[in-house]
């Protein structure tokens, strides 16, 4: 269901929240402010949103930061304040673009950034300094919202299913919707029935590794670059070999596992001596491949595909996803209503606004906890 336009009568503050998020493909913050008085046609209202972009300074220490290195721990204390204070000029923008002051806004759900992921071991990290950003903003903020799913057993990941069901779910459709950031995840929304959701693998984060390598432009605008290559069956076929495609859900993943030298083992192995742009167009089809695989072993039913995340802008990647699942219907959720770029802040507002409601913000059919749980740390005002 679409998200309803702002009204000139603006509703009361305590329905009010931010969401920011700042994902693994790391080209920046996205931030919104929306209401969550709910109605019959919508769960919430987009009031404001802002973009921001990381500095490249940034970017690069945050990529660093993804391997152990030298005094790692002030080197990541220093990240976290320059990402404080990235999430604030977010809020504030987005703020400025819904026309409301900070006193308006209940609390803001501030995701961090994600720099390891292992909760195979029982620990994630997201980098952050919440502290900070209500020092900057004047605004409660949640934040550390995987820690508590992983602590009771679970993946701490994917956490925005319950929100897609809020959003889109339908009782005259089977819906899944897929997330194309760094990473790819699906949500299976059936119009009866559990709600599903898990990681399906790399998204867009071996399509930028690789774009930077071999071009230095930090993604392939669009997919023309992938569109002038030709997919290598050969090396598509060893990277689908890996073991995670294979593993049954619950299951997250991260760029711990698919990095560049993951990729570059890859092409190592198979003595690749072939054109870089073949290369990129074998990753766009290791994208859409592991999409559709996934949608057809665990939601086989689903006749509407709605797409979101940066991925949702690569037209190569969505032309491969629209063949491999045929004949389903594959669209961005701008289509029916809500901006690709959008629905991660959302969500993250949403989780916010449970946190402060005691409601649980986890599937435990998703992410393999041992219950639901309310998610996530409250920084106060």
């Amino acid at each position: 269901m679409p998200l309803r336009s702002a009204s000139v009568k603006r509703p009361a503050s305590d329905q009010i929240f931010a969401g920011v998020m700042s994902g693994t493909s790391l080209d920046g913050v996205d931030a919104v402010v929306a209401d969550f008085t709910a109605t019959n046609d919508a769960p919430c209202t987009l009031l404001g949103s802002a973009h921001v972009g990381y500095p490249t300074m940034l970017r690069d220490e945050l990529l660093a930061l993804q391997q152990p290195g030298a005094n790692e721990l002030a080197r990541a204390a220093s990240a976290a304040n320059m990402l404080a204070e990235l999430y604030a000029d977010a809020i504030r923008r987005a703020l400025e673009a819904a026309g409301l002051a900070s006193d308006k806004v209940r609390a803001a759900g501030v995701h961090g950034q994600t720099l390891r992921h292992r909760p195979d071991l029982g620990w994630t990290v997201q980098l952050n300094n919440p502290s900070r950003v209500v020092e900057r903003v004047g605004i409660a903020v949640v934040a550390d919202f995987r820690s508590r799913d992983v602590a009771a057993g679970g993946q701490g990941a994917p956490l925005v299913p319950a929100f897609h069901r809020a959003l889109f779910g339908r009782s005259d459709r089977h819906r899944v919707v897929v997330n194309i950031g760094g990473i790819a995840n699906i949500t299976d929304l059936p119009p009866n029935g559990a709600v599903n959701g898990f990681d399906t693998g790399p998204g867009n984060v071996l399509l930028d590794l690789w774009c930077g390598r071999s071009r230095g432009d930090p993604f392939d605008v669009q997919g023309q670059w992938a569109a002038t290559g030709k997919i290598n069956g050969t090396l598509l076929d060893a990277l689908l070999q890996d073991p995670f495609f294979a593993q049954k859900p619950p299951k997250s993943t991260h760029r711990d596992k698919f990095n560049l030298a993951w990729l570059e083992g890859h092409l190592a192995r198979s003595g690749w001596n072939g054109e870089a742009d073949d290369v990129q167009a074998t990753l766009v089809a290791l994208t859409a491949r592991t999409i559709a695989d996934a949608i057809r072993s665990y939601a086989a039913d689903a006749d509407e595909v709605l797409v979101c995340g940066g991925g949702a802008k690569n037209e190569t990647l969505m032309l491969r996803l629209q063949d491999e699942l045929e004949p389903r219907k594959v669209l961005p959720t701008s289509a029916v209503g809500v901006a690709v770029e959008h629905v991660e802040a959302l969500a993250f507002a949403w989780l916010a606004r449970q946190t402060l409601r005691g409601e649980p913000g986890n599937l435990p059919d998703v992410t393999g906890a041992k219950g639901p749980r309310v998610l996530g740390a409250i920084y106060a005002k």
